[in-house]
């Protein structure tokens, strides 16, 4: 297999974060769990640390169950670039919302594995809310920290959108 991204592998890897949306929009716990490795890793953007499917998924329970009960998981895909044959790094926007989707604050971060059946699961997640005024701020007084690909950039090419209702 090479590293070049297939549209069968992008379907696959894309199809686990639709299911993701899913069974956070239905406040499932364990089928959110359910998508990641056993050892995987989730950074949650308050910094909490989870650990393998199970804590993930028992946590997002407790989560659905209190926090964050009756939201909506919304997210767009920024990129998807495989890292080696069975590695892939996808960037995406999103929120959780009530009502109506609004703008997508948090950056995520997901890596992903495909395991020996073939099936794609989350090994990794980094989630960072988007500081919109720091970083006009840095920009500002930095220009040359403003990356050439900026993910906020209106000016970019809008990136392949992503149906999570």
């Amino acid at each position: 297999m090479s590293n070049t991204l297939t549209a069968a592998d992008a379907a696959a890897i894309t199809s686990v974060l639709d299911r993701l949306a899913d069974a956070w929009n239905r406040a499932d716990g364990g089928a959110y769990g359910d998508l990641f490795t056993e050892d995987a890793t989730y950074i949650t953007y308050v910094g909490t640390l989870y650990t393998g499917a199970r804590e993930i998924g028992d946590a997002h329970q407790a989560l659905f169950d209190s926090f964050v009960k009756g939201t909506r998981l919304a997210s767009e895909t920024v990129g998807i670039r495989l890292a080696g044959p069975d590695t892939a790094l996808v960037i995406t926007r999103g929120d959780t919302y009530k009502g109506k989707p609004g703008k997508l604050h948090k950056i995520q971060t997901y890596t992903m594995i495909r395991r020996a059946d073939g099936d794609w699961k989350i090994a990794a997640f980094q989630n960072t809310k988007h500081q919109a005024l720091m970083e006009a701020i840095s920009f500002t007084f930095q220009p040359a920290s403003k990356p050439a690909a900026h993910v906020c950039n209106p000016r970019r090419p809008a990136p392949r959108k992503m149906a999570r209702s």
